[in-house]
């Protein structure tokens, strides 16, 4: 009976976890004097319990994580002549953590949704090789049953497709598939004809991003595994240390990264939401994508705002000069691309530091990958899906709906934890190269931030059924090789019917008119106040490649509605 009289408070859980991160990191990588400003973190909730049916603690680790982001921002307030900030209260509600969590599929464009058929028709169309809009071709990732009983693995075709379904065996279009019936039972039935060592094998020789899903334990003993296991969820280092201190250039009162020029070279989820938190704190984001390279065109609603969007092709002459005049005056790169991707084009954080001591000025490079940057598997590309399924999060979400078998859980949420991470690091760098000068280098992953989870525990047996419960049997339905949009979708119904007061609450977004959509906006709030900051959007949203490459940012046409 005990056990179902058990207290669970969701903000007592991320003070615990805010905590447990101030014991694991060097003072590089998260200064001191964080831990002195705990007492000036408050956390509020209105449910204080947790909404996603996940076993992890994610709203309340990501709170913590929010927590430090917070304090980080606030200690480098204080290092300005403004004062506006000093010994200034950080609050971090815990309802828009949660809706941070998933805010994809809270955003909207012109009243529609990621779900709604009809969004399409309003966005621009970065899905260049239909690996998006194609139901077969974006069913190459997924995660499938293999030849040994027991054991799955998640291919993954990112946004080309093609090359994984051939390598498997089957053609890169098949439009006599109509249903999600028959496209899983062609594709699982290519890759059951293959061992993991075969498909890892595969994979390596095309250079794709599948994976094995790994119990937890079974990951924890491999190499890769041991290695990561040890290391602490982000990390900052210092590039070089012969440029002189850089104050904030504080272009408006109020707004902590006014005038700090962020270039960010990202796509998807993670990469664009470290720069969208840094354009909170009113930072100028550019985001640079190549114009012939795909992009999911409805995450662009909610991971482009704030910021301005530009195209260059970095493999051309005309390109590369336009790139190279915005990294004169740069002050954060933001990576997150395959790894070494920008190394290999002469544009790594090595090369940037030295065009920084050459200028006299440091830069935060920022790289965001999936498998870290130590062990054997630092290489290797990836996404929030590989991240989750080799870390063992799938295996334990397959477990919390009562099956034998791994289910990758609902929403890309360790992109936007990750994403979290990433903006402290670079926030850090911003610090380090206040107060002492030079250039820094942050790293952030989707596997940190997913053993992370694995670090600070699972919610309660208690706690975990009252989750299920909440969410009932359409969702306990769900099995391993249903489309991310499938558990997603059913989830966030059944969000919607349990906690139809949170859910698509208004309050948690903030509403614009875009001028490049032409049409109403909408995207969850920043998650952390600051007293004595101003924290929140400059701009609405638009779509890749909306505007000049310049830090001539000029006067936008949208408004705040």
């Amino acid at each position: 009976m005990a056990a179902q009289n058990e207290r669970y408070s969701s903000k007592e859980e991320a003070i615990r976890i805010f905590q447990y991160l101030l014991g694991v990191f060097d003072p590089i990588s998260l200064p001191s004097e964080v831990a002195s400003r705990q007492g000036k973190i408050k956390f509020t909730a209105e449910r204080d319990q947790p909404y996603f049916p996940i076993p992890f603690k994610e709203t309340e680790t990501t709170a913590a994580i929010k927590a430090i982001e917070g304090t980080v921002a606030a200690l480098l307030a204080e290092t300005s002549d403004d004062g506006s900030a000093k010994d200034a209260q950080v609050h971090v509600n815990l309802e828009k953590t949660t809706a941070f969590l998933f805010q994809a599929y809270l955003a909207r464009v012109g009243g529609l949704g990621k779900l709604d058929k009809e969004v399409k028709a309003l966005l621009k169309d970065t899905d260049l090789l239909q690996a998006q809009s194609n139901s077969y071709r974006r069913m190459s990732a997924n995660l499938y049953k293999t030849k040994q009983p027991g054991e799955y693995y998640h291919i993954h075709g990112s946004l080309e497709a093609s090359t994984t379904l051939k390598m498997i065996g089957l053609e890169s279009h098949r439009p006599d598939l109509e249903t999600h019936e028959q496209i899983v039972d062609a594709i699982e039935g290519a890759v059951e004809k293959f061992t993991v060592e075969e498909l890892e094998a595969m994979n390596r020789e095309h250079r794709q991003a599948g994976v094995k899903a790994f119990k937890h334990t079974d990951f924890a003993n491999t190499p890769h595994g041991k290695t990561n296991l040890a290391l602490p969820p982000w990390s900052v280092e210092s590039l070089e240390s012969s440029t002189p201190k850089t104050p904030l250039p504080r272009t408006q009162k109020g707004r902590l990264l006014s005038g700090v020029k962020v270039l960010e070279l990202c796509r998807i989820i993670a990469g664009p939401i470290i720069t969208r938190i840094l354009g909170e704190y009113g930072a100028d984001v550019l985001k640079v994508t190549s114009p012939n390279l795909s992009d999911v065109p409805f995450f662009q609603v909610d991971g482009n705002m704030g910021k301005h969007a530009t195209d260059i092709d970095l493999k051309t002459p005309q390109g590369r000069k336009l790139f190279e005049e915005l990294l004169e005056d740069v002050d954060v790169v933001v990576d997150g691309y395959r790894p070494g991707a920008f190394d290999k084009l002469g544009y790594g954080p090595k090369k940037l530091a030295e065009l920084a001591a050459k200028r006299g000025k440091g830069v935060i490079y920022v790289n965001e990958n999936c498998f870290g940057y130590e062990g054997e598997w630092a290489h290797r590309a990836g996404w929030q899906q590989i991240a989750d399924c080799v870390t063992g999060i799938a295996w334990e979400q397959g477990r919390f709906m009562g099956l034998d078998e791994p289910v990758v859980p609902p929403f890309p949420i360790s992109d936007y934890g990750t994403g979290c991470m990433g903006a402290i690091a670079a926030l850090v760098g911003l610090y380090h190269r206040t107060t002492r000068g030079g250039s820094w280098h942050g790293k952030a992953s989707l596997l940190h931030y997913d053993l992370l989870l694995f670090k600070v525990g699972q919610l309660s047996a208690h706690v975990q059924q009252q989750l299920r419960s909440a969410m009932g049997a359409e969702v306990l339905a769900l099995r391993h090789a249903n489309s991310v949009d499938q558990i997603s979708g059913t989830t966030l119904r059944q969000m919607r019917a349990a906690f139809p007061d949170f859910v698509d609450n208004p309050k948690y977004l903030d509403h614009w008119y875009s001028a490049a959509y032409g049409k109403d906006v909408s995207a969850v709030k920043p998650v952390v106040e600051i007293d004595g900051l101003d924290v929140s959007f400059q701009r609405a949203s638009r779509p890749n490649g909306s505007d000049a490459p310049t830090w001539n940012f000029g006067v936008d046409k949208d408004y705040r509605k």
